[in-house]
């Protein structure tokens, strides 16, 4: 099939980036301002060819012309009292904001101004349907003059975005296309000070989808509703004889009570299974501890699925309360002072598998004080401080309520009622792990000071200050204080059998010193100039020193293990004792080293080679460095032997385990499972840009990007003297079983984006992204999905106080001596996006109403319908083979071999072949990459319509329907990579389903 127009719109397009460009029209605008304050109601003039145009700055003393034709244009600036001010300027796309500074005229011209008569009122505009009464005056010229009209008594041409219609009405305070009440000069009486609003969102049960099910059964979908209220008030503080002028506030309340309903699939025990029969036919006696923790898996409620056997709907609940408050005041001519505070309270029922319920409540609140003091028009002065609090209380299904493990004959584990409940046991056939959230009561705080000055001089406008940041973490949980199974079928060849014989494959525990308070002061200083070397070239350069000192607890409960060459021997160092056993070196009290080199320069140019053109050339440089890598090792170095108890055991022969006694450390590996390199250093990237900008016709742009990422000194993490599965130990007597964590990584990210945008024109308005991008490493932050082995977890699940897993993610390198093998595609590498996002709205149009007359107007006005679709390739995914590096009881690391068959179309309806891979050759590592599966794709499409009633003159009424996933088309997040496991190749987890929800807003 042919598109003759398809054909001819790419050449026109690919012709305009070679040829001079037509005229076109872009926005102008600006701020008047005297000493340094905005001053409202100044008229600004734009002429050229014989053609005027005029505006007023608004209250903050801004002012925009929308469709200026690019070129050249006289300027003028007028207001009474003040001199006014001719510029000649020449208008392009993507100007800078200008500045126009008043002065006052010579005193005798004052004098002058002010004897003179009063000015006539103007004239009222034709166009304009109304009527003015007459009163009586006096005054001879006034009553030659026709009086000011009143604004329209007809509610439909009440206009509140103050645009001009045809460039044919001027947006002063007399003109129906004026700004909404309560701005500008435009107010009626003193209620019209005051602006806020009332809202109402709706979601039901009866207007959404049922969740999509992963086991193909459908499942009852459950009766909920979400509901969100809040409103909004606005204005100045005036207290007669008290507080005439008093600051201006703004006020809001969100009251939120939400649910979220989901469909959980999994596969539990059978019948068979639960009386000791195996599903090889084999039967085995049932360890009392295994029967009691047997007891809280669900039946089976299906049948006919091998992967799925259970099914449930399960609905969450949420409810938050958030309250919003600022003000800000003006003291005298220099200085001003505004602050806000924020609140919010949110409580949530998490609802798992098993049905039990953990609870958590958080409330955070934060707030900044600012002042900003104008020495004179050049010079000003800033500062603020900023304080903010969360706290975190989670409740899980038992605590102070049974104790499972206690009750069950499972010793070695936290006994403390915070902690009761069962153990984590996980499974490599598939069944559904057994876990639950841990007690947690954490208190962060954060103080900000920052100070900073700003200089305007001639073509530069510099700034220069810098920031301190003090950081408290006052937490109190235990790691893992009830423990972790890991079964796999070592000895039965079932991890169900091993299971019921009460024979676990690796297990893992760690809790001791649950209250923990860590502090870490970031520091900041930066000096930047934006030089406006000519009118066609801006360049903004700047550098930007950047420090955050190791974390250190306040009573010196941390513990790292300080290791000899070679990682021959290795031997716990503490902080209240910094002097390592081993080597000798005296360690800070943070155990780590500081690292000052945080310098950042960067730099940024705006060029139009060609003046007057729409071709525009951006580009920049900069390092950034991330100072927030401390928390996530140090809460690992805070539960860690001899303070804590903490456990990494495989089941051997000189360790045999145990379900009632498999907490105890067999002096096979290390008392502590974690340590950190002491000159550990801080991570930063290099981004490299450069874009091109360039108009086209039917009010089309196009934009080239193309960005550079390089990434130093990431995080890796490796388990040192391991070995292969089935190889020899090639060195006995070296310490292993704990993780360490140093900072070799690096990584590399290219992209090119190509965007064609539509300005809004006739209603429509359109922007198409596509992104095209490669991004790899051998950075274990990057690449994997965050470390959460037996000991440590993602900093989230610590201040969560969530379980971890028995399982590390695929993050940790395979092979400690080959560190550069696990360079590979990142996990969040998405090779192609597509994002389109669109709007069209119907207008008001002159007097309220459409271009239509009629009952069609009134119908068809106003109307805004917004789309989002975005479509991308899937994310990289790494194969696990659920065996623990030997030794170590850590079960992740280890990727299977690759086959040679296909990867993908797997059997039995499966995404990812398991026949692809298989387990590594005894003594040797597994050939598959990390990150070497493709995930799903991604897609949405999600869509809204809204419309702006106005009932009266001083209210406005918003009603909005949004929809997520219009088509209601189900989206996987994930594919199941583990080998050996019943739904391998399977999705994971599914997004959500189709929603609707309504917004009703009342603004006044």
């Amino acid at each position: 099939m042919q598109w003759p127009w398809l054909k001819r719109t790419w050449l026109v397009m690919l012709l305009s980036l070679c040829t001079v460009p037509l005229a076109r029209a872009s926005k102008y605008y600006g701020q008047v301002t005297f000493g340094g304050l905005p001053i409202p109601g100044v008229t600004i003039v734009a002429a050229r060819d014989g053609k005027t145009l005029t505006v007023t700055s608004d209250e903050g003393g801004v002012f925009h012309f929308d469709d200026l034709a690019d070129g050249p244009w006289k300027i003028e600036v007028k207001m009474q009292c003040f001199e006014t001010i001719d510029a000649d300027v020449t208008v392009a796309p993507d100007m800078s904001a200008a500045k126009w500074e008043l002065k006052l005229l010579p005193a005798d011209q004052l004098q002058a101004l002010a004897k003179a008569p009063p000015p006539l009122p103007p004239a009222p505009i034709p166009a304009l349907k109304t009527t003015a009464e007459k009163k009586p005056v006096t005054d001879t010229a006034q009553q030659q003059a026709p009086e000011m009209p009143k604004p329209p008594e007809d509610n439909n041409t009440q206009s509140s975005d103050g645009l001009l219609v045809n460039g044919s009405v001027n947006n002063a305070a007399t003109s129906q296309f004026s700004l909404n009440q309560a701005f500008g000069n435009h107010r009626y009486n003193t209620r019209s000070l005051y602006n806020g609003g009332f809202a109402v969102v709706l979601d039901n049960s009866a207007l959404d989808a049922r969740q999509y099910s992963l086991s193909g059964f459908a499942t009852p979908k459950p009766v909920y509703d979400r509901i969100t209220a809040g409103f909004t008030v606005g204005g100045p503080i005036r207290i007669p004889h008290l507080l005439p002028r008093g600051p201006n506030f703004f006020a809001g309340y969100r009251w939120t009570r939400d649910h979220n309903a989901l469909t959980d699939s999994a596969l539990v025990p059978t019948l068979d299974e639960r009386a000791g029969i195996l599903p090889n036919g084999t039967t085995v006696a049932i360890n009392p501890q295994a029967a009691a923790l047997l007891n809280l898996y669900p039946l089976p409620n299906l049948t006919g699925n091998p992967d799925y056997n259970f099914q449930i709907p399960v609905l969450n609940g949420s409810h938050e309360d958030t309250v919003q408050a600022r003000l800000d005041k003006t003291l005298g001519k220099r200085d001003q002072l505004w602050g806000n505070f924020n609140l919010d309270s949110t409580r949530d029922d998490n609802v798992s598998l098993f049905n039990f319920v953990d609870t958590s409540d958080t409330l955070g609140m934060n707030s900044a004080i600012n002042w900003s003091h104008r020495l004179n028009q050049h010079l000003f002065i800033n500062t603020a401080y900023h304080f903010s609090r969360l706290r975190t209380l989670i409740r899980p299904e038992f605590e102070n309520q049974q104790n499972i493990s206690g009750a069950a004959g499972i010793t070695g584990n936290d006994q403390d009622s915070a902690n009761w409940g069962p153990p984590t046991l996980t499974f490599t056939s598939g069944i559904a792990s057994l876990t639950d959230g841990n007690s947690a009561f954490n208190r962060n705080r954060t103080d900000g000071f920052s100070a900073s000055a700003d200089v305007f001089h001639g073509h530069h406008n510099i700034t220069a200050g810098g920031d301190l940041r003090k950081q408290e973490f006052n937490d109190y949980f235990e790691q893992n204080p009830r423990g972790t199974f890991s079964f796999t079928g070592a000895t039965t060849g079932s991890d169900i059998g091993d299971f019921l014989t009460g024979v676990p494959y690796a297990s893992s525990i760690a809790f001791g010193n649950a209250d923990k308070y860590f502090r870490q002061t970031v520091y900041d200083a930066y000096a930047t100039d934006d030089w406006r070397v000519l009118p066609i070239l801006t360049i903004n350069a700047g550098v930007r020193w950047e420090y955050g000192a190791p974390m250190t607890e306040l009573k010196d409960r941390l513990v790292n293990l300080d290791v000899a060459p070679g990682f021959t021997q290795a031997e716990p160092v503490l902080a209240s004792d910094p002097v390592g056993p081993v080597t000798g070196e005296k360690y800070p009290n943070s155990l780590v080293r500081p690292d000052y080199s945080g310098i950042e320069p960067r730099v940024g140019i705006s060029w139009r080679p060609i003046p007057a053109s729409t071709i525009v050339i951006r580009g920049g440089y900069g390092i950034y460095h991330d100072t927030s890598v401390y928390l996530t090792p140090i809460l690992q170095l805070a539960q860690q032997a001899p303070l804590s108890k903490s456990v990494l055991e495989q089941n051997s022969p000189q360790c045999p385990l145990t379900l009632a006694d498999g907490f105890t450390q067999c002096g096979t590996t290390t008392p502590d499972t974690f340590a950190i390199d002491p000159n550990f250093r801080v991570g930063y990237a290099q981004t490299w840009q450069l874009s091109v900008q360039r108009d086209l016709p039917w009010a089309l742009q196009m934009v080239t990007t193309y960005l550079g990422v390089k990434g130093t000194h990431g995080v890796q993490e490796f388990l040192p003297n391991s070995y292969p599965y089935g190889g020899v130990n090639p060195c006995p007597d070296c310490p292993v079983g704990f993780v360490y964590e140093t900072t070799g990584g690096n990584s590399t990210r290219q992209s090119g984006q190509l965007q064609l945008r539509r300005r809004l024109r006739g209603g429509l308005a359109a922007s198409l992204l596509y992104t095209y991008s490669k991004s790899i490493d051998d950075d274990a932050a990057l690449g994997g999905m965050g470390h959460q082995s037996s000991t440590s977890a993602s900093q989230t699940d610590f201040n969560a106080g969530s379980s971890s897993s028995s399982s590390s993610s695929p993050q940790i390198a395979q092979d400690w001596l080959d560190l550069g093998a696990e360079r590979s595609l990142s996990s969040f590498d998405q090779r192609h996006l597509l994002n389109l996002q669109a709007q069209y709205t119907t207008g008001q149009g002159l007097e309220g109403g459409t271009l239509l007359g009629g009952w069609r107007g009134r119908v068809l006005k106003e109307w805004t319908l917004l789309t989002q679709f975005n479509i991308g390739t899937g994310f990289p995914e790494t194969p696990i083979f659920p065996l623990a590096v030997p030794g170590t009881g850590d079960i992740g690391p280890l990727r299977p071999s690759l086959t040679g068959s296909p990867i993908y179309a797997g059997p039995n309806g499966a995404h990812v072949n398991s026949a692809a891979f298989t387990a590594p050759a005894p003594g040797t590592w597994g050939t598959a990459s990390r990150n070497s599966i493709t995930g799903p794709n991604t897609f949405s499409l999600n869509g809204s319509m809204q419309r702006t009633f106005r009932p009266s003159k001083h209210f406005f009424l918003d009603a909005r329907i949004d929809a997520t996933n219009v088509l209601n088309h189900a989206v996987f997040s994930s594919w199941n990579t583990t080998l050996e496991n019943a739904q391998f190749g399977l999705p994971q987890s599914v997004n959500p389903m189709r929603s609707l929800q309504a917004t009703m807003r009342v603004r006044f």
